[in-house]
């Protein structure tokens, strides 16, 4: 900052600028004359990119020279980074979201120091250049990209960058989001229930592609069976009460519950009816087979 005139006490006001490279002893110094100047360029082509130096200013007038300021350290321009990061790779951790991750440039194969990263994400049907863009500080050499299309194509790429810019792009790797969470939207799941005689006994429910929850009516605890086939088939004892539930399930995560089901011990084996269906008692086995099929009562 220049010294405001009523502070200069005398005609020929100028200033001394000292520098020396950081570490070294000699003092080289410059006079600039004018008591307006603010600044001073020392111009060097050999001078390696971001070299620090340490720097005081002093005054002077006719009168001779003043103190100097304390020593501060500078440092030269800097270019920006001239490798890409190396190694990315990207995951995809929900419908929305994904992770990458990446490695540094050699250190021997680029100039510049490197103050982060910015990755820069687009979809497959998207241009590349309003590609989101997200910046880590540091050392960081992964991070998350939120708010994503369930179930889409991506393309994410990796450049350091420094005060001078942004280095060159890593080769772009791709990614597919997972598919979004799936739940019954237009109503409850819906299921049908029927009783009839065989051997051994079957319950038959139509729902579509989902887990089958169970417990006895009795128990807090939940029993689980997944399957991708349109049919399960579940042994119970026969003499007991149950409840079943059908959940959607994708990789976006689960989806609503149908609504519960209560299947009450059966006590009859020629009943025919809906999940409610009661009938008088018999003598079966100790175990009755479940079947259930599964189809789609709503649109999800």
């Amino acid at each position: 900052q220049t010294v405001p005139e009523e502070l200069q006490n005398g005609g020929g006001f100028g200033y001394v600028v000292a520098f020396r490279p950081l570490g070294t002893v000699s003092w080289m110094q410059t006079v600039v004359a004018s008591p307006d100047a603010a600044r001073y360029v020392f111009r060097n082509e050999s001078l390696p990119p971001f070299s620090p130096y340490e720097v005081k200013v002093g005054v002077y007038n006719n009168k001779g020279e003043g103190s100097f300021s304390p020593v501060t350290v500078v440092y030269s321009a800097e270019e920006e980074p001239t490798r890409a990061p190396t190694t990315v790779l990207a995951r995809s951790i929900s419908a929305s979201d994904v992770e990458v991750s990446w490695a540094p440039p050699w250190e021997n194969q680029h100039k510049g120091r490197i103050q982060g990263y910015e990755v820069r994400c687009w979809r497959h049907d998207e241009k590349e250049e309003n590609a989101k863009r997200i910046r880590t500080v540091g050392n960081q050499t992964s991070t998350k990209v939120s708010n994503l299309r369930g179930n889409a194509l991506y393309h994410l790429a990796v450049r350091a960058y420094n005060t001078a810019g942004t280095g060159p792009s890593s080769a772009a790797v791709n990614v597919t989001t997972k598919k979004p969470r799936e739940s019954c939207q237009t109503s409850p799941c819906q299921a049908f229930v029927q009783i009839y005689q065989a051997q051994p006994f079957y319950f038959i429910f139509f729902v579509r592609f989902f887990p089958v929850l169970y417990r006895w009516n009795r128990e807090s605890s939940t029993s689980v069976i997944e399957t991708n086939k349109t049919s399960v088939e579940l042994s119970l004892p026969f003499d007991e009460d149950y409840i079943i539930e059908i959940k959607p399930f994708s990789d976006g995560g689960d989806g609503s519950s149908s609504e519960q089901i209560r299947i009450p011990k059966i006590s009859n084996a020629y009943a025919r009816g809906s999940g409610s269906s009661t009938s008088s008692a018999c003598t079966l086995s100790a175990l009755s087979t479940i079947m259930i099929s599964l189809t789609a009562r709503s649109s999800l």
